[in-house]
């Protein structure tokens, strides 16, 4: 059986890795077309994305459809080798329609541990590189939300809060600064205004101009303090402070959980965005062994219609696996189902589905 093994994990692997191949490919021309529009208008040319950018958002591509690739490669190589008899040569030939699948899980786990790592660890660098960049291929409207002014409140604990008036991520500056510190009977003790302000990445802390210090003492007095320019730490970067919705894949798995423990801490309940990225780099690649054993249980048996039926009711399947996904992350950021059930839904749904198939198929 060893023969056999090699030959269904040569065809698993050659068949994922020319879907992945033609994907990657057709849909890189597709989006360099739609959006060499976008890109030049702002003032960059289609040569330095495919460099600066591209190369990371192919990592991204890659990730999130790697489940679907394997399920539609399984469907396609297993569809061949059971319309050409194969399959029924090898079970007749002694072997079990178990000890027949055991390339299968052993492929599929290898790269559902790649997965793994690569979306925990790896895919955040890259998520780094490509999201600098990413704004600039959205509208104009939608790109003003990550590289226009905008006003911004934040909570830095339980005590501590920021509103500031017009701040630019860009540009890490803004302007109508306003801080407030609470005692823990929510008196205020400590105010601190400023016309300006902008993040000095080499102190790595805030300058402020213009600014009016107000400390409230016990004997209900102010002490009031005021200047040209003064600077002020607040313990976390910009980027943290007034976090937006692509922080969270900036960050490989150990900074993410560290963040959203953070921001627990700072009495900030809105984190459900941070929650789905972190839930869904482990329940996406163990989707892929799912879908291994879906698709070998849908694929390993000759059916009337063949390649083209397979085919069809693999793309279909796959499609509503990745559409669910999608749907529970909107119903996840509304708060209406918690991100681990949201994240974990689908493959909570597929896989028992997944094992009732295989196991109807193995006692065939």
């Amino acid at each position: 059986m060893k023969i056999i093994d090699l030959y269904i994990i040569k065809k698993y692997l050659g068949t994922f890795g020319f879907m992945l191949g033609l994907l990657t490919i057709i849909i890189l021309v597709i989006d360099v077309q739609a959006k060499a529009p976008r890109i030049e208008s702002n003032g960059f040319t289609v040569t330095e994305f495919l460099i600066d950018f591209y190369p990371y958002w192919i990592v991204n591509l890659i990730i999130t459809f790697m489940s679907i690739l394997v399920f539609i490669s399984v469907i396609f190589f297993t569809s061949k080798i059971a319309n050409n008899t194969e399959i029924v040569a090898i079970i007749s030939s002694g072997a079990s329609f178990h000890r027949f699948a055991r390339p299968y899980f052993i492929t599929s786990g290898v790269i559902a541990v790649a997965a793994l790592l690569i979306n925990h660890f790896i895919l955040p660098l890259a998520n780094i590189k490509k999201n600098e960049l990413e704004p600039y291929t959205y509208s104009a409207k939608n790109r003003e939300e990550f590289t226009g002014n905008a006003e911004v409140a934040t909570q830095l604990s339980k005590t501590e809060y920021i509103f500031i008036k017009s701040y630019n991520k860009k540009e890490k500056r803004g302007s109508g600064f306003f801080y407030q510190k609470f005692d823990k009977n929510r008196k205020l003790i400590y105010q601190l205004n400023a016309a300006d302000f902008y993040w000095e990445k080499d102190k790595k802390q805030f300058l402020m101009s213009n600014y009016l210090e107000k400390t409230f003492l016990k004997n209900d007095t102010e002490k009031l303090a005021q200047g040209n320019s003064m600077t002020k730490n607040f313990g976390q970067t910009p980027e943290e402070l007034f976090p937006d919705v692509l922080l969270g894949q900036n960050k490989t798995t150990p900074e993410l959980i560290k963040f959203i423990n953070r921001e627990k801490e700072k009495g900030n309940a809105n984190l459900n965005n941070y929650l789905n990225e972190l839930y869904q780099r482990t329940s996406m690649p163990f989707s892929v062994i799912i879908l291994t054993v879906l698709g070998l249980a849908l694929a390993s048996q000759k059916k009337r219609g063949g390649l083209g039926m397979n085919l069809a009711i693999g793309i279909a399947l796959a499609f509503v696996f990745v559409f669910s996904f999608e749907v529970l992350k909107v119903v996840s950021a509304n708060k209406t189902l918690s991100p681990l059930v949201a994240m974990w839904l689908p493959n909570l749904i597929f896989g028992p589905l997944a094992l009732y198939l295989y196991f109807k198929r193995a006692n065939q």
